[in-house]
């Protein structure tokens, strides 16, 4: 039975990101990168129901952020920086029917501000939602350019351009960009039997306090105009991100979390601050459990997440994630499994 006002559903989803070997490169101030990252589930969620606008409000799009218990309405034809500016953008830039309305209503399986690319995915599954809606064709490329144009350009925030991708296209994924922000997408392909040992052992863990990455950003951006912070780790990580890919292929894990650590060391070396305090609570435990990798999440620095390459006995896995729970202070193991889809959009029947 259909609600009363609307006559259409639709349904979009994308993947988050994580274990992003070579971040930082994929961004304006490093002009050229490569980038190998993991799109994991459970996805972000997009539902619409579209229904006629006889009153011709202007206020014909309403939005139910589930993660925020916020419910608000807007016009999308003129949208304002209040409230979740991000989202209104994306909505204006995607369209709306004309003589229609729509109720938007988004949920993430995740704590926000993660470090995991929440707010680029977001933004490919309600961009792309919406333009699956209008029966406008969706090129992942474009799509992920979208998305990302609502951050930089539409919002004014330094974000780099593999979050978009990855919640576009889905992974394991190899981004190479040779002319910011021009970039070249190759699906990695892992056996499945290395995929199910690394979905088995990969644990992702919430930092206890979200994150914002653009302040970050602005940070790396000022120690490498005045010389505080050099260009060296920006080119050490893109040739890691290269290796990384290189591993995946061979299924080689023992080297891949080699690959993770050595990273985050070179990411460290792009400032101390990246690696927080309750990171290093948590490699610690890591280390104590024979762990084969670690790596901060995105940007780093406070709060976020965390990427472990848990030991392949499941034993030292189940204690190991038990010391991390006590460790307390929000501190959490999060479910998680490798997407090998991105974003992806159907009408309900």
């Amino acid at each position: 039975m259909r609600e009363k006002g609307f006559y259409s559903l639709f349904h979009g989803r994308a993947p988050l990101r994580i274990n992003d070997i070579g971040g930082w490169t994929d961004t304006w101030f490093a002009r050229r990168g490569k980038v190998q990252n993991l799109a994991i589930g459970p996805p972000i969620e997009v539902q619409i129901k579209l229904g006629a606008n006889p009153e011709k409000r202007r206020k014909r799009v309403r939005i139910i952020a589930e993660n925020y218990g916020d419910n608000f309405s807007f016009d999308p034809d003129h949208p304002s920086s209040e409230p979740h500016a991000l989202l209104q953008q994306a909505v204006n830039l995607a369209g709306v029917p004309p003589e229609s309305k729509l109720e938007i209503t988004l949920f993430s399986p995740f704590p926000p501000g993660m470090s995991a690319g929440t707010s680029a995915a977001v933004c490919v599954a309600l961009i792309g939602t919406l333009l699956y809606l209008q029966g406008r064709s969706i090129d992942r490329h474009k799509l992920a350019y979208m998305a990302h144009k609502v951050e930089t350009e539409r919002l004014k925030q330094q974000c780099g351009l593999q979050d978009q991708l990855c919640a576009a296209f889905g992974g394991p994924l190899f981004i190479e960009i040779d002319k910011y922000p021009e970039s070249r997408v190759t699906k990695i392909k892992v056996k499945p039997e290395i995929k199910a040992e690394l979905e088995r052992r990969l644990v992702l863990v919430y930092l206890g306090n979200p994150h914002l990455s653009t302040r970050l950003h602005e940070k790396i951006i000022n120690r490498l105009e005045t010389g505080e912070a050099s260009h060296l780790p920006l080119r050490k990580m893109a040739f890691l991100a290269e290796k990384a890919k290189e591993a995946l292929e061979k299924g080689d894990l023992a080297s891949y979390g080699e690959i993770m650590i050595e990273n985050n060391e070179w990411q460290r070396r792009l400032g101390a601050d990246l690696i927080s305090a309750q990171a290093e609570e948590v490699i610690s435990v890591a280390e104590r459990f024979g762990a084969w990798g670690w790596k901060v999440n995105g940007a780093g620095g406070e709060g976020g997440s965390l990427t472990l390459l848990a030991s392949p006995d499941d034993n030292k896995r189940r204690k190991m994630i038990e010391a991390i729970i006590r460790l307390g202070s929000g501190i959490k193991p999060l479910p998680l499994y490798l997407s090998s889809q991105g974003f992806v959009a159907w009408q309900s029947l």
